[in-house]
């Protein structure tokens, strides 16, 4: 498993290379077929949070990998998947915010979705089964588009509940509570992310900057001993380390406009 592990990482790296040197859909297609773990993975995470389809969050994120794609540059030498999980996190999260539970909805929409749910109620005693949406729209009198963009937009401004169930097991129910991470996991998750968009900064930094920096604030030695190691004196570390700081400032600012444009 580890050996088809690296041949899959090699084939990446190798396809990435080829993309940024010359791009083409063909590439980059590719390249996603690649890393559609990284998509359905997040995507399977969010679905658990929301009112959103996982089909929704998947297509998304697939903007945020393509992204991701197009500004990598492996001859920096960080891993892609820290580079792209921000891009793809950054889209759904994008995506549920256009789609917030906090904004109101037209006062039609709210009539349209109250009397909607009557029609609901009267037609399926009166066929002995749930009413297809056309046939809600066509008593309604409006476009099936419609009514179905009123009843997406009531369903997701309505608060879910914790007991709600969100994953059905033959066995076993999971609910939207069970699936929420604690307050400690999700500090974990935060600082596992911030540890992953600082790394591949790093990894950004021109060579001495970035010995500087992993040295002296990585493996906590001394600038001396620091300086033994780069082959220089330890004043020229320290500007290194100016360098080094200012230069991660700007990278990670930069990760975090990205992450959220």
């Amino acid at each position: 498993m580890a050996t088809s592990q690296s041949y899959v990482r090699s084939d990446s790296m190798e396809l990435l290379r080829s993309y940024h040197q010359n791009p083409s859909v063909k590439l980059r297609n590719e390249l996603v077929q690649l890393h559609t773990g990284l998509v359905r993975k997040m995507a399977h995470k969010f679905s658990h949070q929301c009112n959103e389809p996982y089909e929704d969050l998947e297509q998304i994120g697939y903007f945020g990998l393509i992204r991701a794609i197009e500004r990598f540059d492996p001859s920096q030498g960080y891993a892609f998947s820290s580079f792209a999980v921000p891009y793809i996190r950054g889209e759904m999260l994008h995506f549920l915010r256009d789609r917030s539970t906090l904004l109101k909805i037209p006062r039609r929409w709210q009539e349209l979705y109250n009397e909607g749910q009557k029609v609901r109620k009267e037609l399926a005693e009166l066929f002995g089964r749930p009413p297809k949406d056309a046939e809600i729209a066509s008593k309604l009198k409006v476009s099936v588009q419609e009514w179905q963009e009123t009843k997406l937009a009531s369903q997701n401004r309505m608060p879910l509940s914790l007991d709600a169930t969100v994953v059905h097991y033959v066995d076993c129910q999971i609910t939207l509570g069970e699936a929420l991470p604690c307050p400690r996991t999700a500090i974990a998750q935060m600082d596992e992310e911030e540890r992953q968009h600082l790394q591949g900064a790093i990894c950004q930094l021109e060579e001495k900057p970035r010995m500087a920096v992993e040295l002296v604030f990585l493996k906590e030695l001394s600038r001396k001993d620091a300086a033994k190691n780069i082959g220089t004196s330890p004043m020229t570390v320290t500007r290194y380390l100016q360098k080094g700081v200012n230069d991660l400032m700007y990278l990670m600012q930069a990760q975090a406009i990205a992450a959220n444009s």
